[in-house]
């Protein structure tokens, strides 16, 4: 039976092996159903590594050309967690999350959301941002902290749309729209939320 194949994932930077820039025909292959933007791509050189990376809005994951529908899905699965648990470990400061918002504004507005500052706050345990368009200050609740960076991101641009519409009109809402996680973020925001408010279970009975 030949060995697992071993897993590797980075933030952005592909992990590769000797001889993994030539692929074959069928390397470059996007799954056909994705709705997490997951592409799959196949190398002939790559034997036993299986490696992931973000790329934009996409998750890229790479695999052996020899495995099998089945094995492809559960790997995709794997190295997702994998990714999600790197990115939930690494935390931000303050002037890493300015800029942030600064290349969000760039991709999504065009650069017209300017923000004066922006900055995590501890005293949020309502909501997860808010934005004083006056001021031009954003604060992000430390309550994200250690969630998915598609989750940050979306409240960052959710608040750096407020600077250029205060309200939560229609105007406001067609400016999310170009943010394309935004459905999937609110439901992992509505998902923790729905399990902080979930019951604790009693412990087990000793004996």
């Amino acid at each position: 039976m030949p060995a697992e194949p071993s897993p590797g994932f980075s933030g952005g930077i592909p992990l590769r092996s000797a001889g993994s820039n030539q692929r074959s025909a069928a390397a470059r292959r996007p799954r056909a159903s994705a709705p997490s933007a997951v592409e799959v791509r196949r190398s002939a050189r790559r034997s036993r590594t299986v490696s992931a990376y973000r790329e934009g809005d996409r998750t890229i994951v790479l695999i052996p050309a020899r495995m099998s529908e089945a094995e492809e899905q559960r790997w995709v699965s794997v190295m997702l967690d994998k990714l999600a648990a790197q990115e939930s470990k690494r935390v931000i400061g303050d002037s890493e999350l300015a800029e942030r918002a600064g290349r969000l504004s760039a991709q999504y507005f065009e650069g017209r959301a300017r923000p004066a500052s922006v900055r995590w706050v501890t005293n949020q345990n309502t909501r997860w941002g808010s934005c004083t368009p006056a001021e031009g200050s954003i604060r992000l609740s430390h309550r994200l902290q250690g969630m998915p960076e598609y989750v940050v991101d979306y409240v960052l641009v959710h608040e750096l749309a407020h600077l250029l519409v205060p309200g939560h009109g229609p105007d406001f809402w067609r400016l999310l729209e170009t943010y394309p996680r935004t459905e999937r973020a609110r439901g992992y925001l509505e998902g923790v939320v729905a399990a902080e408010r979930l019951p604790h279970l009693p412990g087990a009975r000793e004996e």
